[in-house]
């Protein structure tokens, strides 16, 4: 008796498609609907706020990481492709690349986070507003006015942007009891920033999903190779489906977060 699963190579008649390739769409259109939600609930939130921040985010660097996730994809393709042509350790070496961009990727966005939590919305008691970067007691990230009266800090040193005053270009000493609030541009900060570490956040965590996924087809699931070589090219179509649709979402972000 066969109990060989039907369709994993040969395409399926009523469809054209083997079984993988149906997976794969219908679990793409899902998540579609995902990212179509958040994206509405972007639009619907941006219009209902008069006062949207601009120009918060590295755009330089957002553009580099643009790059680095499109040369993925099409080194991807270059994996697949060379499978088809049956050149094994090229495919190889193409899918080790789009791991190395996916890490780059990842590692980029993680600086860029960083940058948000040790950036600082400062108000002083007389109504002065200020943005820049704090240090008190070798801390940078993550300090609020109770961390402040907590660590009994009385004065802490504060480097304002060059945008607010060319005399300020050096550091402050601001006095903790004359400031009334102190937040950095984390999640809380602001409806922009919680939609945009939601939808960046979300986006990151298919990025190492597709990385993991290739970090198997790339070392234990290579067996799969000498066993049903094209059943294992399939496996690569697959998951370079799910990477350019990953891709297209960050094709999407980028402007809607970092241009618009």
């Amino acid at each position: 008796m066969d109990t060989a699963i039907p369709y994993t190579v040969e395409p399926r008649r009523e469809t054209g498609l083997y079984n993988a390739k149906v997976g794969i769409w219908l679990f793409l259109a899902s998540e579609v609907m995902l990212f179509g939600a958040l994206f509405s609930s972007y639009v619907l939130l941006r219009v209902g706020n008069d006062a949207w921040p601009h120009g918060l985010l590295n755009i330089p660097i957002g553009t580099f990481n643009t790059a680095v996730l499109i040369t993925s994809s099409i080194t991807v393709v270059m994996a697949w492709a060379s499978l088809k042509m049956s050149q094994f350790h090229q495919a190889r070496l193409y899918l080790a690349a789009t791991v190395l961009c996916s890490l780059m990727f990842l590692g980029i966005k993680s600086y860029e986070y960083r940058a948000k939590f040790i950036h600082y919305e400062v108000r002083l008691t007389d109504g002065k507003v200020m943005t820049g970067h704090a240090e008190a007691n070798g801390h940078t990230a993550f300090l609020t006015l109770a961390k402040l009266q907590k660590m009994k800090v009385d004065k802490f040193e504060f480097h304002p942007d060059a945008t607010h005053d060319a005399a300020h270009s050096e550091p402050l000493l601001l006095e903790t009891s004359k400031i009334e609030q102190l937040e950095c541009y984390g999640p809380w900060h602001h409806t922009y920033f919680a939609i945009y570490f939601t939808l960046t956040g979300l986006h990151g965590l298919h990025v190492c999903g597709g990385m993991f996924v290739f970090l198997y087809l790339l070392v234990p699931g290579v067996k799969m190779w000498q066993t049903d070589p094209r059943r294992y090219t399939n496996r690569i179509e697959i998951a370079g489906l799910f990477w350019h649709f990953v891709d297209l979402v960050w094709i999407f972000l980028f402007p809607v977060l970092y241009l618009l």
